[in-house]
């Protein structure tokens, strides 16, 4: 039996390039090695305010993105995480496992809450919420970034403390690092991650950028001293770029250096650009193509195979503590 892999993304912002060449991507190429359930984590959203209108148009926006780039709901399971009522529950329960010192320990949180004086309850308990994602599914493996690894680690231990105290009951699963991973910078600023919350609008390039968009963002990028395009860690800004053109069009880096030998800055930002323009032309126009009955179909498949196993986990892990209602047999 092939082994199990969660993962999933928030409805909130916009989807870059960066999120697809270091995440989405991958997704695509692991739902053929393993069974696969990918997430849109709505309930991790609402953890600070959103705008109730938006916050639906993106989760619905954010399944189309996912089907649009080669998952495929009759090889994966994508749902959303309020369909499955079962993610609430088990959070429930392992607060009831999990200690404060932990979650105070949590550098997230730190980082967000020195932003704010009114944080919620709900951001400060966002690892329990994660661990519920991913122990509902009996995950055996977790394709995590260096932002959440320190998340993991908990579930690890609320997975382990729980097996210990109530008997063995969730699987306790292992970080993925996929085998290429892809570190997109952001194109104003190339020491950061490529992100949606980039003070620089410049720094991102959407997924539902238009070609003037693109074209745009790709002339404004940031560049290194020096003339010469090649790969070099050294100069971060044109390495972004020639990885970006790298992943787009399947070259090799001699094939690439060679190609822009004696070229110049504006050539390669116009060459990645013009890349980047027809990679995202049919992958839009499969956004656009899903309709919302079909939209609501895959969702409603998703969900129900998502809620078996969920329910299945968490009848377990109730009759494991012994917290059974009145209509239940001992």
């Amino acid at each position: 039996m092939p082994k199990r892999i969660f993962s999933g993304a928030q409805p909130t912002g916009n989807v870059h390039l960066g999120n697809y060449l270091g995440a989405l991507r991958n997704w695509v190429a692991l739902q053929h090695e393993y069974e696969s359930f990918f997430c849109i984590v709505n309930l991790h959203a609402v953890t600070i305010p959103q705008d109730p209108k938006l916050l639906a148009e993106k989760t619905r926006e954010l399944t189309r993105i996912y089907l649009a780039v080669g998952i495929d709901p009759d090889v994966s399971t994508i749902f959303v995480q309020s369909d499955v009522h079962q993610h609430a529950e088990l959070t429930w329960i392992l607060n009831c496992v999990a200690r404060m010192s932990e979650l105070e320990r949590m550098t997230q949180f730190k980082d967000k809450s020195r932003k704010s004086e009114n944080v919620s309850a709900g951001l400060f308990d966002y690892p329990v919420l994660m661990a519920s994602d991913i122990l509902l599914y009996q995950t055996d493996l977790v394709p995590v970034g260096e932002d959440q690894r320190q998340h993991l680690e908990l579930t690890r231990d609320l997975a382990i403390r729980f097996n210990r105290d109530y008997g063995d009951t969730f699987r306790v699963p292992e970080a993925y690092i996929p085998k290429v991973g892809a570190r997109i910078m952001s194109l104003s600023d190339p020491t950061k991650k490529m992100s949606k919350s980039d003070d620089d609008p410049n720094g991102c390039v959407m997924m539902l950028d238009d070609a003037d968009a693109v074209s745009r963002k790709f002339k404004r990028d940031v560049t290194d001293s020096g003339t010469e395009i090649r790969f070099d860690d050294s100069r971060p800004a044109i390495s972004n770029l020639l990885t970006i053109y790298q992943l787009l069009t399947g070259k090799t880096s001699d094939e690439i250096e060679s190609h822009f030998a004696g070229k110049g800055y504006a050539q390669l930002k116009q060459d990645l650009a013009d890349v980047t323009v027809e990679f995202l032309r049919p992958f839009q126009e499969r956004v656009n193509g899903i309709g919302t009955e079909q939209l609501n179909r895959l969702l409603g498949q998703g969900r129900e195979k998502a809620s078996k196993i969920a329910s299945t986990t968490l009848s377990n892990v109730y009759a494991a503590m012994g917290v059974v209602g009145a209509g239940t047999s001992e």
